[in-house]
């Protein structure tokens, strides 16, 4: 198993990517951290994972239940940072509440969890870091002004981490989704006027013709974190059917 023994932080743990993911490293052998805001969506997770899991309820904006929860951990060698969110409006109707919520959630969550691991990483000497950002932020998008500029800052984050720490044998990377099928894409679908053509718009961006899985994002995380991956840092690796070749 490629993640034997490993302890695995994920965040965004209840849904999504962040279930595939937190699933995925459990089967690989990960004694998995899930922390979400969803209590619900936890307990469900706990309940398939059993004792392979540990699951924390917060926010991942919340600075003092990040350094709380990592503190309780002797060491930590794989973080996940899938939590994120979207409001899909362009910038002239983002309100600042709009954007501060954006920013909050998928640029400084993931900077706090990110700051709070590198302390035992550090330690420990060596660890591994996946940011999940999105093709958009390479390509840009329509509409969603906030969510692309958020997701260019954690590119931006990923690769400031990967070189200051690799010393420290710690590796930082990205992986870029293409539209994948979670909770977080079909609110978005939600907005339209009429959500069903939305969807088969952003399908067709797609030359693969569809939506990616969850845990077909969730395998790249576990490529980036395991140690088939220990020549690889600082890269964005996307994962979108071909979005940014087309």
């Amino acid at each position: 198993m490629k993640l034997e023994g490993k302890i695995a932080v994920v965040t965004g743990a209840g849904s999504g990517i962040g279930l595939a993911t937190a699933r995925l490293f459990a089967a690989e052998g990960a004694r998995v951290v899930g922390i979400d805001a969803s209590a619900d969506a936890l307990a469900n997770l706990k309940t398939a994972l059993g004792d392979a899991c540990v699951v924390h309820h917060a926010d991942v904006t919340d600075e003092a239940a990040a350094i709380r929860i990592v503190a309780t951990f002797d060491r930590v060698d794989v973080l996940v940072t899938a939590a994120g969110l979207s409001r899909g409006k362009p910038v002239g109707d983002t309100t600042l509440e709009d954007w501060n919520t954006v920013m909050s959630v998928n640029v400084t969550g993931t900077f706090l969890w990110i700051r709070e691991c590198l302390r035992p990483m550090t330690r420990q000497g060596g660890g591994s870091i996946v940011a999940i950002a999105s093709q958009l932020a390479r390509a840009g998008g329509r509409g969603n002004g906030a969510y692309v500029a958020s997701k260019g800052a954690v590119v931006a984050l990923t690769k400031s981490v990967a070189l200051d720490y690799v010393e420290q044998g710690i590796r930082c990377n990205a992986v870029l989704p293409g539209a994948t099928e979670t909770p977080l894409l079909n609110r978005s679908f939600g907005r339209h006027a009429d959500p069903a053509a939305a969807r088969e718009r952003s399908r067709l961006r797609h030359p693969m013709g569809r939506f990616g899985r969850p845990e077909e994002i969730a395998a790249a995380c576990l490529y980036l974190a395991s140690d088939e991956a220990a020549f690889t840092t600082g890269i964005e690796l996307p994962v979108d059917g071909g979005w940014l070749a087309g």
